[in-house]
């Protein structure tokens, strides 16, 4: 099983996080931040990840400590799980409808960091969440993970349903990604020899 497990504590914000790459899509999420457990259910549900995320972070202040520091903590248990990434398929991506929200993710579990963040979310706020905290998320979780990612709005109006349809898109193009290929189990799926 692929298993990581992070505990990661600062100043702004006290992080349990746990995940199985091979899991059922089980999860229990308290971050303190209302939007982002139901983003964070979401992922894991259609990554058929499990996930486990307890934060306590300085919410009285806002919640960019608390978002951009889960995705550290998420990429690091995803570059964990994955190891030496010997049979992953790699490459995974996907173009999601949710409602009149169509969003493509495309990502390389290459070993290098890169964002290709086209998202544009047209409210400020969903709720309470600042909905510029979505693109520190994923550059968080890119430059821990070490994947290339791109994330692209082809259509929406409605701020809930991109930024809902991007955490699905990604999760499932990260589940391709993620999935080992049979019939090259015991190979990496690199001519370097290493990701």
């Amino acid at each position: 099983m692929r298993i990581a497990e992070i505990n990661r504590k600062t100043n702004e914000t006290d992080i349990f996080l746990s995940i199985n790459l091979d899991g059922n899509g089980d999860s229990k999420i308290d971050t303190g931040c209302g939007f982002l457990d139901h983003m964070l259910t979401l992922f894991a549900k259609h990554g058929a990840f499990d996930l486990t995320v307890k934060c306590v972070g300085d919410t009285y202040v806002d919640d960019h400590h608390t978002v951009e520091d889960i995705g550290i903590a998420l990429g690091c248990a995803f570059s964990d799980a994955l190891g030496d990434k010997k049979g992953i398929t790699r490459y995974g991506d996907i173009t999601l409808p949710m409602d009149e929200a169509l969003i493509l993710a495309a990502v390389d579990i290459s070993g290098r960091s890169y964002l290709g963040y086209d998202l544009s979310v047209p409210s400020q706020k969903v709720g309470t969440f600042d909905t510029e905290l979505v693109k520190e998320f994923y550059l968080a979780f890119c430059q821990n993970a070490k994947l290339n990612l791109h994330i692209k709005k082809l259509d929406g109006a409605n701020s809930h349903h991109i930024i809902e349809g991007s955490f699905k898109a990604v999760a499932r193009a990260l589940r391709k990604a993620v999935k080992i290929d049979a019939d090259f189990a015991n190979e990496i799926p690199s001519t370097k020899g290493v990701l």
